[in-house]
């Protein structure tokens, strides 16, 4: 190659000022440890779409932690009353939820024959032992004592859950915003624990109405409980489309894990994390 089409091949379409010595420079597959995540996606088996299978439910988890780390700080920034924070990282959690839904689309073309060439290859592994979804919901208020058990198997991830399973979640420290904000709430709901799934509570239903009837009044309070109903419209659009894309695959065989496959998603489609940003959309 001569010195003139060297130059031109170091320019990068005009650019040349692009750095290509990196022998003592981070790079970015350094920076994102891409050696790492990139030989993680190990088949347990020859078959071709395993590789999809791995990579759409490692994506997902991706997903889950960033999730995970907006809706933390949203709770933290509510609790020290910085609801522009909190608005902010919640808005980013809808965007992300987003993401995970378009994950079946891809997942979705795996046909039933080629699932069942490699299903016996994941034992009694599921989607269902999801620790981090598990933190999720926790943190969205929905607590099953039942699944703990299921990590017992690793004492520092089990403990990681407990603590999750006994903070108050997003709707807990939004509930404890609108009593800061003069509302009257009921003491046991203010100070519940936080282990028990929470029903809904009238002093509850009433301060939300009498936000969503005083908008201007309330405009922050009214923006807070807007981005709770995107965030829980959004989960229950990726639990629909995982329940359609489990059954497209497998129809209403039991799952990996367990359960009931397609019958127990279904059921969980009627669980409501905020019961009453629901009830009183009948009301206004």
């Amino acid at each position: 190659m001569s010195d003139t089409s060297k130059k031109r091949s170091l320019a990068y379409d005009g650019e040349t000022n692009i750095h290509t010595n990196f022998k003592k420079n981070m790079t970015y597959g350094d920076y994102l440890q891409l050696d790492s995540i990139l030989s993680s996606q190990n088949r347990l088996s020859n078959h071709h779409d395993e590789m999809l299978f791995i990579i759409t439910h490692q994506v997902s988890e991706l997903w889950m932690k960033l999730i995970l780390h907006e809706t933390k700080s949203a709770i933290e920034s509510i609790e020290q009353d910085d609801l522009s924070t909190a608005f902010k990282r919640l808005a980013r959690v809808s965007k992300t939820q987003t993401q995970i839904i378009q994950a079946w689309d891809v997942l979705s073309t795996l046909t039933p024959s080629e699932y069942m060439e490699f299903r016996d290859s994941l034992g009694q592994a599921s989607g269902f032992q999801s620790y981090q979804y598990r933190m999720i919901e926790f943190a969205l208020g929905y607590k099953t004592p039942h699944v703990l058990k299921i990590y017992e198997k690793d004492p520092e991830l089990h403990q990681q859950l407990t603590t999750a399973f006994h903070a108050p979640g997003l709707y807990d420290v939004a509930i404890k915003k609108l009593a800061r904000e003069g509302f009257v709430i009921d003491e046991e709901v203010v100070n519940r624990d936080f282990a028990k799934p929470y029903d809904g509570n009238e002093s509850v239903r009433k301060a939300w109405l009498e936000v969503y009837e005083n908008v201007d009044k309330y405009w922050d309070l009214y923006e807070l409980a807007e981005k709770l109903v995107d965030i829980e419209d959004w989960l229950q659009q990726w639990r629909f489309r995982h329940m359609k894309t489990v059954e497209r695959i497998i129809g209403f065989k039991k799952g990996t894990g367990g359960s009931s496959g397609v019958n127990y998603l279904k059921r969980v489609l009627d669980h409501r994390f905020f019961p009453e940003l629901w009830d009183i959309r009948t009301e206004i």
